[in-house]
């Protein structure tokens, strides 16, 4: 399963990209709002930056209004992947940005024939979004595991399936194990995933019994030995 982080902050797209573990960015206009700067530049800058596929969401909500905003919006970078609703205009739209061969990614999907609806219209992903669902008492997971099995009926639907809306690491590793190809997690999330109580007391043990080695310093100690073998 591939890792998108779900942000507008470029701080945090460059700290995870520093990771090397970082395949792509969404974003919603909630996020590009919360960082008050200009959209357009805010999405070319993190395509630049990632160099993988970037979610920029349309505003208009008639099929020619997503339509137009969408090719437009391709037009900044090859990674841009266009952001479309999952409503009747919404997947129109996506139908004919899919003939034109621009990426959609078809978000607030809540249920398998939502998704299946997308899939048949061209979409490049759905976003299933678990956390909301969990919300209302209904199992994320579950769908995340029906539109998996839906698609894997049909080979010639190729739409990937991107878990949005995640909480907390649950949601990640139950989004991994139903099978999604990509999630697409905040900042604070993936900060969560390297926690661990024993990690932590683990490495400190390590580096306070190095102490205890003659010569701690690896990097002198290597190049002290290279140097007697040359």
């Amino acid at each position: 399963m591939k890792i998108f982080v779900d942000t507008a902050n470029l701080n945090e797209i460059r700290e995870v990209h520093s990771w090397g573990v970082l395949a792509g960015v969404t974003t919603n206009p909630s996020l590009i709002a919360r960082e008050g700067r200009d959209f357009i530049a805010t999405i070319h800058e993190i395509c630049e930056l990632v160099q993988g596929p970037v979610s920029a969401e349309v505003i208009a909500q008639d099929v020619a209004g997503m339509v137009k905003e969408g090719k437009l919006l391709a037009q900044l970078s090859e990674h841009v992947v266009v952001k479309v609703p999952l409503t009747p205009n919404g997947i129109a739209a996506t139908r004919q940005l899919s003939d034109a061969g621009i990426k959609t990614n078809v978000t607030l999907c809540f249920q398998p024939a939502q998704a299946l609806m997308a899939a048949l219209a061209g979409a490049t992903y759905i976003s299933p979004f678990v956390g909301r669902l969990d919300d209302i008492s209904v199992d994320g997971r579950e769908l995340i595991e029906q539109i998996v099995a839906i698609y894997a009926q049909d080979p010639d639907l190729d739409t990937q399936v991107l878990a949005a809306s995640i909480r907390h690491p649950i949601h990640f590793i139950q989004a991994a194990l139903a099978g999604a190809h990509v999630a697409t997690v905040p900042f604070k999330v993936l900060q969560q995933l390297f926690l661990h109580p024993l990690t932590d007391k683990g490495n400190e043990a390590f580096l306070k019994d190095w102490q205890k080695v003659p010569d701690p310093d690896i990097c002198g100690a290597v190049e002290r030995f290279l140097a007697t073998r040359r």
